[in-house]
């Protein structure tokens, strides 16, 4: 489920550490200056750490240099070294180097983690979003309906019907934002379920369907609104020419498209600190980050990877999960450094939550799932 190691990369960094320098033993009997030893240590290291960043392709380099300095470290006489340091072989630093790299090639799933099945016997799950105590909603949505499992891992039903709510996310005063697809809003929905209809439409023409919806810090909100056909519209065409992403300012009060290059944006999350915009066009199956502007415009858009998501959502390490065939983990560079395989025909969504915010949930098609992670989440509500 996790990325793991090779089993031949110590091996390999053994090869490394005793090939670096043909012809030359690693640790010299001879050597008369610890610096001598610890020059001819760090040396075959570096090589070791290189080789292996090209191999496994991931960011090793990091791990590893931690332990280096601890040679570093030892006094000038020979005398003081570590008598058993003298007698280790390269395949035993091998071993070393290889539990360093281990560490940090593991992928996000904490070791020995397992994916949950939590619950079951829906119709399609979505939008799952965790209020401040740690509870977490998502939609049932062909039964029109929001469920909500709570910290204590107990399953109810929040609120049916629903207004066929689709993504969702839980603003700083409480207020559950659901994009309802029913009638192409977005609503507000008060801890005691009272509802405010926040978007009903764009310059006088219905929204093709809000579906997802990300809250920055400051209270303003980023929708994507692409068309997807339902069986409970009475409508089959788009009244908008284009699916793109639009703005709501933090007053409620002004509507704005902020895109206008999109074929079908669906997935969207940005970071806590408000900067940035993370979008995923599924069509083009590309993944973008934008610039916020104070003003709620985007700029500076920057390719992430060549997939497309569904929902998504970010760790505090800045990987961005991306929803479709299971869980795909990026990195910031938009690198895959995780899968996370979820049996079931589409996976459409993910949040943080439990006592430390490492616990991922995800809803996928019929079922709801969780798994631990050896990251938080970045956002409180997702």
């Amino acid at each position: 489920m996790s990325n793991a190691v090779t089993p031949h990369v110590s091996s390999h960094v053994a090869r490394t550490l005793e090939n670096a320098n043909p012809g030359e033993s690693f640790f010299r009997k001879d050597a008369k200056d610890a610096k001598v030893v610890v020059r001819r240590f760090r040396r075959r290291a570096r090589m070791a750490i290189l080789e292996i960043g090209e191999i496994r392709g991931f960011k090793a380099a990091s791990s590893v240099m931690r332990i280096i300095p601890f040679f570093a470290g030892f006094p000038a006489a020979p005398g003081a070294i570590c008598p058993h340091l003298m007698k280790m072989t390269p395949i035993l630093l091998g071993v070393l180097f290889a539990a360093a790299i281990s560490a940090s090639a593991q992928g996000v799933v904490a070791p020995g983690a397992t994916l949950q099945k939590l619950a079951g016997d829906f119709k399609f799950t979505e939008g799952p979003t965790r209020d401040k105590n740690g509870n977490v909603f998502f939609v049932d949505q062909d039964n029109n309906r929001i469920m909500e499992w709570s910290a204590d891992g107990k399953l109810s039903t929040f609120m049916q019907p629903s207004g066929y709510a689709n993504g969702m996310c839980f603003d700083a005063n409480g207020n559950l934002i659901a994009c309802a697809d029913e009638h192409n809003q977005l609503w507000s929905i008060a801890p005691d379920k009272t509802m405010t209809v926040l978007v009903t439409n764009y310059q006088g023409k219905y929204l093709n369907g809000p579906n997802d919806v990300w809250v920055a810090p400051n209270g303003a909100m980023f929708i994507t609104d692409p068309f997807y056909k339902r069986t409970w519209w009475d409508h089959t065409t788009m009244a908008l020419t284009n699916q793109e992403v639009f703005y709501l300012s933090p007053d409620r009060k002004n509507l704005v498209m902020v895109t206008d290059d999109l074929k079908q944006p669906n997935g969207i999350t940005g970071t806590p600190d408000g900067k940035n915009l993370i979008v995923s066009d599924i069509r083009a199956g590309q993944t973008w980050r934008y610039d916020i502007q104070p003003d709620g415009s985007l700029s500076n858009k920057t390719f992430i990877c060549a997939l497309g998501s569904d929902g998504m959502t970010i760790d505090e390490e800045g990987n961005l999960y991306l929803c479709g065939r299971g869980v795909i983990v990026v990195d910031k560079a938009g690198k895959q450094i995780d899968h996370i395989d979820v049996p079931e025909s589409w996976t459409a969504n993910v949040c943080f939550s439990g006592k430390d915010r490492k616990t991922l949930f995800i809803t996928a098609s019929k079922s709801f799932y969780s798994i631990q992670l050896i990251y938080k989440g970045a956002n409180p509500a997702k």
